[in-house]
């Protein structure tokens, strides 16, 4: 079976549920819009790893570019209203637009053969690019290969090391300790792949994925 592009997903807010797009402008930068507003607290950073009703509120990009939490702005009242209810009463949103948005680079890759041998929903991962057409566990084998989707090429790092977030069920929040135990277990902690653009170019759902090794 060929690979293609199954899904493309971007989270405005860091830490909020994404938004899947049909296409996307990759620039070096990753998707654009994506992560370029996060949650703070006098502490620092705060992420849906230990606030995690964050994950129930959704990040999208507005016609004017701008992020809005659960369709609000994320400048008005309204949208910090939400994040400090699932996040604190001292928390508080802010742009950002350096690389640290990202937790390691600007792209994270999933595999739909990953996905299936996870056996739950995809959103735990929080991918950007999800290639279908993948049979089984093949990602472990692709760290260092490069992926040409139309004009854009995609250099692949590393498996991602997983985190509490997938603990929780995106529509219920219920959290659920043993699916990271689970990951450690039969996936040596790690699903998906940390990534770069290495060729800017737009993609597509459905567009053919060339799986090519490094020279």
């Amino acid at each position: 079976m060929e690979l293609y592009v199954k899904e493309i997903w971007r989270y405005p807010v860091k830490s909020l549920a994404g938004e899947r797009l049909a296409s996307a402008a990759l620039t070096s930068a990753g998707v654009p819009g994506d992560r370029i507003v996060r949650v703070r607290g006098p502490e620092g950073v705060r992420t849906s790893r230990r606030q995690y009703r964050l994950l129930g509120l959704r990040g999208t990009l507005g016609t004017d570019g701008q992020p809005c939490v659960d369709g609000f702005p994320w400048t008005r009242p309204e949208a910090l209203q939400l994040v400090r209810a699932a996040a604190g009463d001292d928390a508080w949103l802010e742009a950002v637009d350096g690389a640290e948005r990202f937790d390691v680079l600007p792209l994270l890759v999933a595999t739909d053969g990953a996905v299936s041998a996870f056996g739950r929903d995809v959103r735990r991962l929080r991918p950007n690019l999800l290639v279908g057409g993948v049979r089984g566990m093949d990602e472990t084998t692709w760290a260092g290969r490069k992926l040409h989707i139309g004009d854009a090429t995609i250099l692949l790092d590393s498996l991602r090391t997983r985190c509490p977030m997938t603990t929780v069920d995106p529509d219920s929040l219920a959290r659920d300790p043993d699916v990271l135990k689970d990951i450690g277990r039969r996936f040596g902690g790690r699903l998906a792949l940390n990534a770069s653009v290495a060729q800017p170019g737009t993609v597509h759902v459905g567009d053919a994925v060339e799986l090519v090794v490094t020279a």
